[in-house]
């Protein structure tokens, strides 16, 4: 009995192995090194179908484009996320108001009507936070409807920050460039196409 259960044990063995070396050879590509494999469909890529979600300097095509003095122009509409009591239905206490962005002076004290609003920055952080390749993917990640948006269109969502303490001007102001040719504010859930006035 028992030299019948070893010749079992052997032979289960046996082909244990076999079964291992028949895959290890029917893959002639196998090295002794694991490889890792990534799932390539959840990486951001540069395509019409996502957003890039980091934060990097300005780009100098698009410090060219945003440096400059900027004038609130024109009411474009109201994120679908929530209102901003402050200005619905209406968004006019914005309208002729000034910003200054420089690449080393910031400055919002131009948005007469809000206290909240009223900071200046030497030397700012300028930082790209998000750039999205398509109308789509920016409003699946702003939920922003932003008029003449179109479907090749490039955003960047800008972020300024003070460069002592690192962090975002405290309130609720960001700006979007749409292909170094529309500079768009959005404060709270007002939206805005701002013009530039000097360089």
């Amino acid at each position: 009995m028992k030299k019948i259960l070893l010749v079992c044990i052997m032979i289960m063995l046996m082909l244990a192995s076999a079964c291992g070396n028949v895959e290890m050879t029917s893959n002639p590509d196998t090295s002794s090194e694991t490889k890792f494999e990534t799932d390539e469909s959840i990486i951001p890529k540069k395509t019409s179908e996502s957003c890039l979600v980091e934060r990097i300097l300005l780009d100098s095509e698009t410090e060219k484009y945003f440096y400059g003095t900027w004038k609130v122009e024109k009411l474009l509409g109201f994120a679908n996320s929530y209102n901003d009591a402050s200005e619905y239905p209406t968004g006019k206490k914005f309208i002729g108001d000034e910003l200054i962005i420089k690449k080393d002076f910031f400055s919002s004290k131009g948005l007469k009507n809000y206290t909240d609003y009223q900071h200046e920055l030497k030397n700012p952080l300028y930082e790209i936070t998000a750039t999205c390749y398509n109308s789509d993917s920016f409003y699946r990640l702003y939920k922003i409807d932003i008029p003449d948006l179109n479907i090749t269109d490039v955003v960047k969502a800008i972020d300024i920050s003070d460069p002592s303490t690192k962090l975002s001007i405290p309130v609720s102001v960001s700006f979007f460039v749409v292909n170094n040719d529309r500079l768009i504010l959005l404060s709270e859930a007002t939206i805005f196409e701002l013009k530039k006035i000097t360089d």
